[in-house]
């Protein structure tokens, strides 16, 4: 089931995953300011928002010395209005030690920096350094539980269950892309209102389409 699992998704990515500025880029600092942005937020929302951080504040040395409330108008179409505190916070951390202005490539030292959770500390690891760090989000977990009859805990991002579930279906390499495909898959198909079954290319095996969506809360 995994790997047919994997297969499908790995066929349906090679021609549907969408197009972001960030996605095009495999810099620490402009890939740490997008996955800050994209927390809790549609990723189409953030597009005129990452630009105009990238443009505004280019390095992260800017960052660092940037005036919250100035980053905070600039923020503000996001909402969340402690993001601001939490970029600015990160950047000063990275500046200092140990890190001396490097993004760190260990979930660990990511873990420790101002706003960063194991999915966005993963999206890091996956996206900048190329490693095998599976993610999960709500998005990912509603695929998982669905399609693999998989029930996780209230707060998705935090089942062990789900998060062992998102390691075993990633593959051996290209996570990066994996990753993706998933969040692209959730948000396009296997969305939480309205899912696309029909055009499923899982809906064969998965529990959710046979079962019947209207047995599912969305």
């Amino acid at each position: 089931m995994v790997g047919w699992f994997r297969s499908q998704l790995q066929a349906w990515g090679q021609q549907n995953l969408r197009d972001f500025p960030w996605r095009q880029t495999r810099d620490p600092y402009a890939l740490l300011v997008a996955e800050c942005l994209l927390q809790k937020t549609e990723a189409k929302s953030v597009v005129p928002v990452y630009l105009e951080v990238l443009a505004r504040y280019p390095t992260l040395l800017d960052l660092a010395a940037a005036d919250e409330r100035e980053l905070g108008n600039v923020l503000r179409p996001l909402g969340l209005h402690f993001r601001a505190e939490r970029l600015t916070a990160a950047a000063r951390a990275l500046l200092g030690p140990p890190y001396a202005g490097r993004l760190p490539d260990t979930e660990a030292e990511l873990l420790q920096l101002p706003g960063v959770g194991m999915y966005t500390a993963r999206a890091l690891l996956s996206q900048v350094f190329e490693q095998s760090a599976a993610v999960l989000d709500a998005s990912v977990a509603r695929i998982l539980e669905r399609c693999l009859g998989l029930h996780g805990g209230r707060v998705k991002s935090r089942d062990p269950l789900l998060w062992a579930a998102a390691d075993a279906v990633a593959p051996s390499d290209r996570v990066d892309r994996w990753n993706l495909t998933l969040i692209d898959f959730g948000a396009l198909v296997c969305r939480a209102r309205s899912p696309h079954c029909p055009r499923c290319p899982l809906r064969v095996r998965c529990h959710f389409s046979r079962e019947g969506p209207e047995t599912h809360q969305a």
